[in-house]
């Protein structure tokens, strides 16, 4: 436990630091500080005891050594238990600092700007807040660190109504200091690893911050718990809000939450998609959110049961009456998750309060987003047993690399299908075949071994929407049979990524059956 008589305190984020000193002084408690939070805490009409005051040893080297000093050190590592260390301590002059307030010089931010030299970032590595923090919470058994401000009221509250900080939350704080000091030495690593080692760092670090519990894993068997990127800030499956739901979120639901936003962030006209085992079987685009979602949902009305829904606009009223609306017919309409940037008010109370499946449903806003909030920089992690591999995200799209390679150019109305068809194919698991019309996917083949056997299931579900409509394959067709089941099924044009020594085969075959083909140049394994 920690009876504060003196406190430390040196932030670089100021804020709560005055709310936080008031209520020490308040208490009795001496304040030692240091210059920049010194002169912020008399602003606000506070007065502290400078450093230099309290070691009697000027700041030097521009202020970087301040702290650095043994009478600082030795008043937060000083054991209160030991009269001996305690009398050697007071003959020294060294008094007892009992609570150390600290956060650490902005490295992170300052080194993340794309302007930022590495002279700047270096000179922005804190060494005397670290030092503090090492201090204070290996003696967090007489000494309380605070690193966060979001931490400043329990203490004073603890303060008082007992009169010291318990030693089950000085322990709290000390793991909360030790992680902070971690984590800003791995950011400082990884920022010279980037510099020194290129993108793919010899030794690859990471952080994480639990987000919540699981319902479960893959499997009800399995545990569970999401976690998020510590300085996460893109709108992702990981940062969304969730706004209703009675029940938690399994690992299935938020993979294909993932899969779901990460379709429609990609699509720029109001957007629908509905994704099941981490592919989508129905996705749209169209004038409004609710026509969008409409023409999603048939895609595949009985894939679509269960699935997670992803609108890349606000969804209002009229769209959310689309969704709750009974279906004609089997199977029931229900959605496990629906997730879009916002919810009109009166939106949000039609899909709550649906007496059926509204309490059940989970529903998430993700905030809004730009083509620019997307993280380019970003690492896409797959884990295999044993390790890690780290690649960079998947955001190619179909580009002015397209060419076509038939007789037949593709009519405008095609062009548009195509480059949809080809966008949804990207998301789609791999071996990938979509057929779309209307901007509208009618038929999905995913995850097979061969494009054939995709093709043929993209077909069939697709049936009689499948004439007039396009088709689009995640990598290059070994085979012409692929053309040969789009043109027996009806399809009008196809786009694939080319780059095959048989080429030409599928290409002749196009031509022969009257088919209009692209090549894009980009394959889109999914695995």
């Amino acid at each position: 436990m920690a009876c504060v008589r003196r406190a430390l305190v040196s932030v670089s984020d100021k804020r709560g630091a005055a709310e936080l000193v008031a209520g020490l002084e308040a208490l009795g408690v001496e304040v030692v500080s240091t210059g920049g939070t010194a002169r912020f805490l008399r602003q606000q009409g506070i007065q502290v005891t400078d450093i230099p005051a309290f070691v009697g040893f000027p700041e030097i080297i521009g202020g970087r050594v301040k702290t650095l000093h043994p009478l600082i050190h030795g008043g937060i590592l000083v054991p209160r238990d030991s009269p001996e260390e305690l009398a050697a301590a007071e003959r020294h002059g060294v008094r007892p600092i009992d609570l150390v307030v600290v956060n650490l010089a902005p490295f992170e931010a300052t080194a993340a700007r794309s302007d930022c030299t590495i002279e700047e970032a270096i000179a922005t590595i804190d060494i005397g807040g670290l030092a503090l923090i090492h201090s204070a919470a290996k003696n967090h058994s007489h000494v309380a660190v605070l690193t966060d401000p979001d931490d400043y009221e329990p203490v004073l509250q603890a303060l008082r109504r007992e009169g010291e900080v318990p030693l089950s939350l000085c322990a709290e704080l000390a793991l909360k200091a030790f992680r902070l000091a971690a984590r800003y030495d791995r950011a400082v690593a990884r920022y010279l690893a980037g510099n020194v080692e290129g993108r793919f760092p010899t030794q690859l670090t990471l952080d994480f911050v639990k987000v919540q519990d699981l319902r479960y894993g893959e499997n009800p068997h399995q545990a569970a718990a999401l976690y998020r990127e510590l300085l996460a800030a893109e709108p992702s499956a990981a940062t969304a809000t969730p706004l209703s739901g009675s029940k938690g979120l399994s690992y299935t639901n938020l993979v294909d939450l993932n899969a779901a936003i990460e379709l429609v962030k990609e699509l720029d006209d109001p957007a629908a998609a509905i994704v099941r085992h981490a592919s989508p079987c129905g996705a749209a685009l169209a004038p409004t959110v609710g026509e969008a979602f409409d023409r999603a949902y048939e895609s595949d009305r009985a894939s679509a049961f269960g699935g997670v829904l992803a609108f890349n606009r606000t969804v209002d009223s009229e769209a959310a009456v689309r969704i709750v609306e009974p279906a004609a017919g089997d199977p029931p309409k229900f959605f496990e998750v629906i997730v879009a940037p916002d919810y009109a008010d009166d939106a949000l109370e039609i899909i709550t309060r649906k007496p059926s499946w509204g309490p059940r449903v989970r529903v998430l806003k993700t905030g809004p987003w730009t083509r620019q909030a997307i993280d380019a920089r970003a690492f896409d992690f797959t884990r295999v047993v044993g390790g890690l591999v780290a690649q960079d995200r998947d955001l190619a799209a179909v580009g002015r690399e397209v060419h076509v390679v038939t007789d037949r150019q593709p009519t405008e109305a095609e062009w548009r299908d195509l480059r949809f068809a080809a966008l949804c194919a990207k998301h789609v698991r791999s071996n990938a075949v979509v057929l779309a019309k209307d901007r509208t996917l009618v038929g999905v083949g995913a995850g097979q071994m061969t494009h054939i056997d995709a093709a043929f299931l993209a077909v069939r579900k697709a049936g009689e929407r499948a004439r007039g409509a396009v088709l689009a394959a995640d990598a290059f067709l070994l085979y012409p049979d692929v053309i040969e089941a789009a043109a027996q099924a009806g399809c009008v044009a196809i786009i694939q990524p080319g780059g095959s020594h048989r080429d030409s085969l599928s290409i002749e075959a196009a031509n022969r059956l009257g088919l209009a083909m692209a090549f894009t140049g980009l394959r889109h394994f999914r695995h």
